[in-house]
């Protein structure tokens, strides 16, 4: 899905959760492989999102919420600290612990490499967001016709 930079987790959220509800709803899935790419949250130093760790897990957890066995897979992310982050705070929110993991990060041989904060979590960030409303429902728009047609050649064979 083709978005702009400065994408914050409201944006986000209206576009994933109809999005993924069409294509579960759709397809009816037995089993979801899902690709978190972290490179979608702030401060990545390719991406230019400003998804916080929650943010980026509630989309974790929603993708869960449909109670269909679930091979989560890492990708993506350049900011290796963060990446490291998210991983931990989505690997606890698949085993339901996120109200119980700490956000002060533990002592350990690579503490350092975590500062200034020395948190768990990635705020959301604030760069100026270049996508309006008008294209978020274009691009929702435009992806829904693309999963009919998909649809539609897996029950047909053929493209109409």
């Amino acid at each position: 899905v083709p978005l702009k930079d400065g994408m914050g987790y409201e944006g986000y959220k209206q576009l994933f959760v109809p999005l993924i509800s069409e294509v579960m709803n759709r397809y009816q899935p037995e089993v979801v492989v899902l690709q978190c790419g972290a490179d979608s949250l702030s401060g990545d130093r390719i991406g230019g999102f400003n998804l916080s760790t929650k943010g980026h897990a509630h989309c974790v957890q929603f993708v869960k919420s449909f109670g269909l066995p679930m091979l989560v897979l890492g990708g993506g992310g350049y900011t290796i600290r963060n990446v490291a982050r998210c991983w931990a705070y989505e690997t606890a929110c698949l085993l339901e612990k996120e109200d119980v993991i700490s956000d002060s990060l533990p002592l350990h041989e690579y503490y350092e490499y975590f500062g200034p904060q020395f948190k768990l979590s990635v705020p959301e960030g604030n760069l100026r967001n270049y996508n309006t409303a008008e294209q978020l429902v274009c691009c929702s728009n435009a992806v829904l016709a693309f999963a009919s047609i998909v649809a539609y050649v897996l029950e047909n064979g053929r493209a109409r």
